[in-house]
Order: C-alpha cells, then structure tokens, then sequence
C-alpha cells in the first residue's frame, strides 16, 4: 500500500509519472571524468606521431554485452591511429599476456584498417562520409582485421564530438598523397630509433648478388642467368631492377616491350624444369603492323625457351581461364560480413544461416580453386617434366599468387619461415604486386581493391593446417603477418612496385641530409618481444636431418623426427587431424552451431584450367590477350593425369621435406578461425580447442625430451629449446581455442542466447531446462 500510495501521487485522473528520479546531475559526469582520466593510460606516440583531436567522456560498449555496459575514457585520433584510453581492469594488462604488439595496442586501430564508420541516429545505424550536418551519438568502426568497436558519444561535449568525427572521417576516408602516408614521418623522426634483427635473414632480391644466389640454391644457373638491365629501371619500372631470365634470351630483346612478353624466371624444380610468368603484350588491334612485330617478337622468345636443353613449355592463361579480381573482391566483400558481428545477438539471429552465407560469399571455393591450380601445376613439373609459364596482364596478381603457392608446396626452404618471408619478397615485392592498390592505403579507388594476398596467406594457411609439422612457422605468425599490411610504419606493403619505393627514396634524399630509413615487416623485434616471437616458431616442426655424405645417396625422408630425434613415435599416435581438434566434430563448439566447412557437395562448375600444347599460335594468342575459351573443354572433372598424381600422393607417407599437397576435398577447405574468428567472444572455445591440444603434445614432448637427456647424461641445458617453446601455453584450461588473440575471455553477465533461438536447439524437456539456465535478470 505504501509503494501505490507514492507511484499514484493525488490519486486523479491522470496517468503516473515514472517514479525514477535520477540523483547525478550532468556536470557531475564531467566531474567523475576528471576521476577517470586520472587514471587513464597515456598516449603512447611513436617517432612522428602527431596527435590531432581528441574527446573526452567517450563510453567504449562492451561487444558481447550487446552494447549495454562499457569502459568510461578518452578518444584520440592521430596521423597514425585511433586510440582510445581508458581504465579497463582487464586482466589482459597483467604478466599473463605474454603476446602484445608494442606498436598496436589492443584498443588502437591504424587509419589504415579503417574499413567502414558508420553512425547511429535514433536507434538508426547509417554509413558516415564526407561533411556531416548532423553528428552521431554513437560511432561503430569496422575494421580490416574484423574487429568491432562501438563508442557512445552521448556524454561527450558536443564540441569535442564534431571535432573527433571529422576528424576520423578525414583522415580515414579521403584520398591522400603517397607522400603523406605516416611511413615516411616515422622514418624521418625515427632515424636512430630503427631497430634491426641481426637474427633476420630474410633475402630481399635487391642486388643482383641475392637473384644469383637463388639459381644456385634452386639449381637453376645452368639455363638461366640474372640480368641487371633494369639498373635505373630504364626498361621497365613495373619490373625489379635485377630478375632472371633464360640464358639464350638477348638483352636487347629485354626492352623492346617495356618488359612485356619476356619469360621471367620464378623457381627451378629438382629435374630442371622452370616455373616461368610473363606480362601480356598490350593489344594494339587497329595497328595491324605493331600486331605482326609483335607476333614475330613472340615467336623468337617462344623457340628461345622450347629447343633444348629446356623442356617443352606449357602456358597458362591466368587472366581468361582462372579468377578474376572481382569474382575475390565480391567474394570477400561477402564472406567478411559473416565475422563483423556487432553484439552477441547479431550473432546468433546469423547462427542457423551460417552455411547458406558462407556458402554463398564462395570464399572458400575461390581458396579450392587456387589450391587446385597449383596442384596442377606441380604435377606438370614434377609429373610431367615440363616448364609452365604463367601468364597475365600484369603478372602481378594472380601470377604471384599460384607461383608462390607451387614453391610452397614442392620447395620445403618455403616452408622456413625464413625461406617464406624470402618467397614474399621475391614474388610479391619485387613482382610488382600492387600493394598500395590492393589494400587502398591511399583511399583513391575501391574498385582496385581486392586481397589478393590475404588469399594466398589463407591458402597457406590450408596447408599450415592440413600438414603442421611441415612448417617452421605457426598459424599465429600468418595473422600477424596479414594484420602488419595496415601497420604504415614498414615499407614492405605499401608501395606498388620497387621503383616507386624507390624513387620516394631518392626524392627524400635531395630534401633531407640523411636517405630515409625504411623499417621492413620482416624484423618482427619491432613489434613483439623475444617471449612473444616464440608464438611466431613451430615447436613441433620437423626439421630436415642432417646426414652424413655416405647417408644422403639413396636415402628418402619420409616421416618426421623432431628436435633431438626422439619424437617421431609421438607424431605416429596422431593422424593428420590432431591438429583440426578445434574445427571438427571431435570438439562441439559451445551453444552455437557453426562448422568451419561446408558439407561435401557438389561444387559449382569452373572452367577446367587446361594447357597448351607446343603450337606456338596458341601462345601467341595468348599473349596477345585474345580470348581463347572455345579451345578449352569445360568440364567438372579432374583430367586423369592430376587425378592419378593427386591420389598417388595422397596415399603414401607424407614427406614433410619433399612434396606437399593439401586436400581440397570440400569439408577439407576450413575457415581460418584464428584470423576470422579472433574478436568474437561466442565463437571461443575456453579450455579446449587447437591450442590445448598443441599444449598437451608439447608437455608429452617436453616430458620425453628430458627422459632422453638422462639417457644420453647430456647437460640440462643442451635440451632446453623445446623447453621453452610450451611456455606460453601452459595452464591449456584457461586458454581459448583463438590463442594468442583471446588469452582470456571475460564471461559476460547476460545471456547470450536469445529466446529466439530456443526452439532450434532441442526438444521440449531440453527446452525447460534452458528457461531456467539463462533468465535475464539485468532488469530486476
């Protein structure tokens, strides 16, 4: 009676006023955001770094809260980042998280991996750019890594919010000037502050010194030779100032085409045969006299690679009979919207939709298509004993893409992580790909961009997976390494080619007393600690054995013997699916339903990518750019030769230092959770998943690596390597299956189910019992 008494006031006609009364003034939330900054981190600039606005009383929503509970701090904005600071009381602050970027703070996002901004008007979310009139009260940024993050901008001074949005817009989504990328005012501010890896000894295909040093390792220096008439870039400046080219093959012929139509040398197979690519002549089809120079031009260069000693030459045509850069660029555009996840009920209401959307985005196919070219490929040198060369517009694109993953998988150096990082730079950076495009670091032009190199990161990333012991480096190393194409303070990925990078150089010089000093992605002590580049290594790598002379004749390697030799029984007990415990059946995601594969069905028909024989017409049609589909036969279908060499493979022992094939059966093909799936708390497994299993493989190992050392009496310390490889992955019950990126997940407070979803997870009595484990009490 009491509580009526006072919710009805005078007890007349009209309706009652809500009976809440808030006691906290509003200058009183600035008052308590004095308290909060006390506290706050400080902003940490690096050498450069110029701060341009900032706003104070910012909330940072919580994600998997759905956007009810949040952080209280300051939004910054600089020339290099957006940055908020504020006091977390996370517990990833403590000792435990041994895995930080010393560069990118776990609440900073380089203007870089902006991807969208958009802003919530009256519960209304709309896609911000250019002059606002009108400005948000909540500001929501996706990213290129996917993460999510959401501020409420409904207690900052609105003074401070239009300098802050404007601010983010800008300097996130106009066009900018290459020279006023944020590179180049770190380097010039950090000339003695660059930090250099005297460990690093990643091949940069700089100086015609590293070119003649690859045709010795590969074998190749018999048939072909590295030539340095690009010095200056005077023939061409899409091509690197040093390459490698058949030994026949006149200089002269060299710059009759800037470039185009010369077989540039890629690798060298163990029986001699060459993975070549070559940049199509552009078609000149109303100057018929240029059409027959051009023709005749090609067929010398044809005759020149075909009689002996080189074998005969098959080409394929990447830009008619493969991908297109916009069936990627659509396809990732889909499939990235599936891990953009705004709050946990965004995510289950997408929950009983994940295979139809992940099937539709067909990311996962393109993934199979590209696997299956270089399958092809490699049974032509390896099975076939035939050159292949490669052809495209540019050959900057797909040509890197299908060249790297065949030395992938036939050249175990690639499978260093030395020997990988020295593949990037040689097909990648001095191929010409067109980073600065491909990723839009300039905001110029969205239609170029397509991540062509994220696709071949996640098609080794198939391999990593299917074969671990294979690789000297670990899936945590390919997503730091795709998360560093945003991170403006490496010269490695943005630039177009090696010319341009070079030229800046040479301008910065004239201007400056000192050239400037380039960081390269490759000295991974600028970004993380020695503790935290042991995540980068393999611990369960097998390395090659070292043999004496006489043992090397005739003796093949066929299974793995780990460091000190005493773990090949260990790799026996688990079959190549140890490593997939996370990702297939034999771990149940918690609640959610989502299975990192597609069922097996029967896949889309693509064109059959098919060769050419010797007749030189058709190379030459090839080359000219004139399509020639109706000369291949479509079809589902494998052709019998791949078939028979696919399945030969794959029914012997695995040598994890010879040949590699990855399974591209359907199910086979997995989402790469680590990268895709990191910043989703729903999708963690707490406890379980990969990385309790590579933890409890490394203590087994750990465990018979010291039995070994009182066996052999050798000193302790000679064993210790191994040992502290599991370091970071002890206590495997608090990690999460996305380790290292969510060491530790708080739990959130509500649940995370909605009643929606009930009905699709179990029967009646299953039902009950979920009612009574996920009452929301949020509001009592």
């Amino acid at each position: 009676m009491l509580g009526k008494g006072v919710v009805g006031g005078g007890g007349g006609t009209k309706a009652p006023k809500p009976s809440f009364v808030s006691y906290v003034r509003p200058e009183e939330i600035h008052t308590n955001e004095k308290e909060v900054t006390e506290k706050e981190v400080t902003l940490h600039l690096l050498p450069g770094e110029q701060l341009l606005c900032e706003a104070s009383t910012v909330l940072k929503y919580v994600q998997e809260d759905s956007c009810q509970r949040g952080i209280y701090g300051k939004l910054v904005c600089t020339d290099f980042k957006i940055a908020f600071l504020g006091d977390d009381d996370s517990a990833l602050d403590n000792d435990e998280t041994q895995f930080k970027n010393k560069v990118i703070g776990e609440n900073d996002i380089t203007l870089h991996c902006v991807d969208q901004i958009y802003g919530v008007f009256d519960e209304k979310k709309k896609t911000l750019f250019g002059q606002l009139k009108k400005y948000p009260e909540k500001l929501i940024i996706h990213c290129k890594d996917l993460r999510v993050f959401h501020f409420c901008l409904r207690y900052t001074k609105e003074e401070e919010v239009k300098r802050i949005v404007s601010g983010i817009i800008h300097h996130t989504q106009a066009p900018k000037l290459l020279k006023r990328l944020f590179l180049f005012s770190y380097a010039a501010a950090a000339q003695n502050h660059a930090a250099t890896d005297p460990r690093n000894h990643t091949v940069m295909f700089d100086t015609l010194k590293d070119w003649c040093w690859e045709l010795e390792r590969t074998k190749g220096s018999v048939k072909y030779k590295a030539v340095s008439v690009n010095e200056g870039y005077k023939v061409c400046e899409r091509l690197p100032a040093y390459f490698v080219v058949p030994t026949p093959l006149p200089e002269e012929d060299l710059s009759r085409f800037q470039g185009h139509g010369i077989p540039l040398w890629c690798w060298s197979c163990h029986n001699g045969c060459a993975l070549l690519k070559m940049s199509a002549l552009p078609k000149k089809e109303q100057d018929d006299g240029l059409s027959q120079m051009q023709k005749s031009f090609l067929d010398g260069i044809y005759k020149t690679i075909h009689r002996p000693p080189y074998e005969i030459v098959k080409t394929e045509d990447l830009s008619s009979n493969f991908l297109s850069l916009q069936d990627i660029q659509t396809a990732y555009s889909k499939f990235k919207q599936l891990f953009l996840i705004d709050n946990s009920t965004e995510f289950w209401d997408t929950d009983i939709k994940w295979f139809s959307l992940l099937e539709s985005s067909s990311w996962l196919d393109i993934i199979r298509r590209c696997l299956k070219k270089a399958i092809e490929i490699t049974e032509c040198l390896e099975a076939q004993n035939v050159n292949v060369l490669l052809l495209e517009e540019n050959a900057s694109d797909l040509c890197c893409l299908v060249s790297s993953l065949v030395q992938v998988m036939m050249d175990p150096h690639c499978r260093t992580r030395i020997g990988f990082q020295s593949l990037v730079q040689k097909e990648w950076i001095m191929g010409g790909h067109s980073f600065l495009d491909r990723c839009n670091h300039l905001r110029q032009s969205d239609k170029e961009e397509v991540p062509v190199f994220l696709l071949f990161l996640d098609c080794v990333w198939q391999l990593v997976h299917q074969h671990p012991p294979a690789f000297d480096f670990t899936e945590t190393y390919l997503t730091v390494l795709s998360d560093s194409l945003y991170i403006p303070i490496f010269s490695t990925f943005f630039f177009n080619s090696p010319h341009q990078k070079d030229n800046v150089g040479r301008e910065s010089q004239d201007t400056q007393s000192k050239p400037l000093n380039l960081l390269t992605v490759w000295d991974w002590s600028v970004q993380f600690e020695p503790k935290a580049q042991m995540l980068l290594k393999n611990p369960l790598y097998v390395e090659k054995p070292k043999l004496d002379k006489g043992q090397r004749k005739g003796m093949r390697f066929k299974g793995p013997q780990g460091r000190g030799g005493c773990f090949s029984s260990w790799f026996s007990l688990f079959p190549a699916s140890w490593t997939r415990t996370a990702l297939s059946s034999g771990t149940a995601w918690p609640e959610h339903q989502r299975q990192l594969s597609l069922p097996l069905t029967q896949s889309k028909s693509s064109p059959k990518r098919g060769f050419f024989r010797e007749e030189t017409d058709h190379l030459i049609k090839n080359l000219l750019g004139k399509r020639i589909s109706k000369l291949i036969n479509s079809s589902d279908e494998l052709h019998d030769n791949f078939r028979e060499f696919y399945d030969s493979w794959h029914s012997k022992p695995t040598d994890y230092h010879g040949l590699l094939l990855p399974h591209i059966e359907g199910p086979e093909i997995k989402v790469w959770a680590q990268r895709y799936l990191r910043w989703i708390p729903e999708a963690q497994i707490l406890g379980g998943g990969r990385a309790a299993t590579v933890s409890k493989l490394l203590e087994m190992m750990e465990e018979v690596e010291r039995l070994q050392e009182k066996i052999d009496a050798r000193p302790h310390g000679q064993g210790a390597l191994l040992a502290e490889a599991p370091l970071l992955l002890r206590g495997s019950a608090r990690l999460s299956a996305l380790f290292p990126f969510a060491l530790l997940q708080r739990h959130p407070s509500k649940p995370v189910l909605p009643t929606s979803g009930w009905k699709a997870l179990g029967d009646e009595e299953d039902l009950a019992k979920r009612e009574d484990e996920f009452v929301d009490l949020g509001d009592v």
